[in-house]
């Protein structure tokens, strides 16, 4: 994917250091960097400076492999030691040798994906979609207990700024009619799903289990995700089994990975619990993280902001995430992406997507330029941001793109 200026530069100030991969004509192996404003600085080659000089044999190996991933599964305090070195680094300004402007490079995936759990994590969207399909406002019997997830799939998951293809698929061509036809064709209410994903750094081996109050240990970073459905699809197989086809055919994530250290200023204490928790599940200090998210939609020349909401209203917190996924067994690898599920609040402006939005397609909402939105129609641009706290501090995690395109012909 080739980039360019994205408008994001006040994103990656000196209290981001956020990591990627990138190549260019330049530097033709894709490789690990960081961004500082708008420029990609290529970390092999950052290390040759003297903040580097205690640490450097041990990770500029790591900066020349194609992903992140081997270097996402060292220990935290390497990360720190790093994170350091990289702000030293780039407070001298005398980086411009290792850096190219973003307009200059191709991004790629940062770390190669191996599994992906979709959770839903927002006790407003489980009430607000079950309002929108059902007309009952009401929780899943154990969503007090723990966050409900999926096991989503990692080989339609893409780089932000490549297209989305309408998916084909079968289902119910008119839930009003007393006769509930099925039929086969493009997607009638393709949604986005506006959520935040972890990566997993160190991998938890298979057997054990974390407790979610030590889970962050295990978390590499953040990025966006747009989870992308087919609702009509997806409606007709729900039952029994879950989300599958209507699910699977595209994920998009944003190409810089935003890590903890950089959110730790940012901490907010998670919501009240419900009620009592089992043991694994306890966490006294449950923390969420203050970022700002928006979603618009772009249709011909007018962009229109659809959401806008904090992740700080999610119920379940990664840490939670991680260790229900956890307690049967099933082990972690680093790259593995846990989504958080759709990011929602309360008010009608912060549904995080046009399921809750427009109910379910019953209730249309209008776009800035007149038109009617009901669903995604082809030609029509999605854009995620989120920026961390006000934006003062320079934490943000870019942008997130997507542009649907017409089904394929059969």
């Amino acid at each position: 994917m080739t980039s360019s200026a994205d408008g994001c530069a006040s994103h990656f100030g000196i209290n981001n250091i956020p990591y990627g991969i990138a190549s260019s004509q330049k530097r033709p192996d894709p490789q690990a960097v960081t961004r500082f404003g708008d420029e990609v600085v290529f970390l092999a080659e950052l290390a040759d400076h003297k903040s580097f000089e205690s640490i450097r044999e041990g990770v500029q190996f790591f900066f020349k492999k194609p992903t992140l991933n081997a270097f996402a599964a060292q220990t935290q305090q390497l990360h720190k030691d790093v994170r350091a070195a990289i702000q030293a680094a780039l407070k001298t300004d005398n980086y411009a040798s290792a850096s190219e402007k973003i307009g200059d490079v191709a991004l790629h995936l940062p770390v190669a994906i191996g599994d992906f759990t979709d959770y839903s994590a927002s006790a407003n969207h489980v009430l607000n979609a079950g309002e929108a399909i059902q007309g009952v406002r009401s929780f899943p019997p154990a969503f007090h207990k723990y966050p409900v997830g999926y096991a989503g799939r990692c080989s339609s998951i893409q780089l932000s700024n490549n297209p989305i293809q309408r998916p084909l698929g079968q289902y119910i061509e008119d839930y009003t009619a007393v006769e509930k036809n099925i039929i086969f064709g493009p997607s009638r209410a393709l949604d986005y799903e506006l959520e935040v994903g972890a990566i997993v750094g160190q991998p938890v081996q298979a057997g054990t289990y974390l407790d979610a109050k030590d889970a962050d240990q295990h978390i590499f970073g953040l990025v966006l995700v747009n989870d992308w459905s087919a609702r009509d699809i997806q409606g007709l197989e729900m039952n029994p089994l879950g989300p599958f086809n209507g699910k699977n055919f595209g994920t998009s994530i944003t190409p810089w990975i935003i890590t903890l250290e950089a959110l730790k200023a940012h901490e907010v204490p998670a919501p009240e619990r419900m009620g009592p928790v089992a043991p694994f599940m306890d966490d006294a200090a449950a923390v969420n993280y203050d970022i700002q998210l928006t979603g618009s939609i772009v249709r011909g020349q007018t962009t229109t902001e659809t959401c806008k909401v904090g992740f700080e209203t999610m119920y379940w917190t990664f840490r939670h995430m991680l260790a229900h996924h956890t307690i049967g067994g099933c082990g972690l690898r680093t790259g593995d992406l846990i989504a958080s599920g759709t990011v929602s609040g309360e008010k009608e402006h912060e549904h995080g997507c046009l399921l809750e939005l427009t109910k379910n397609g019953k209730k249309p909402s209008k776009l800035d330029d007149g038109s009617e939105l009901r669903y995604l129609a082809d030609g029509d641009k999605v854009i995620y941001e989120g920026v961390v706290g006000d934006g003062s501090a320079g934490v943000g995690f870019g942008a997130c793109f997507g542009k649907v395109t017409p089904a394929r012909k059969v």
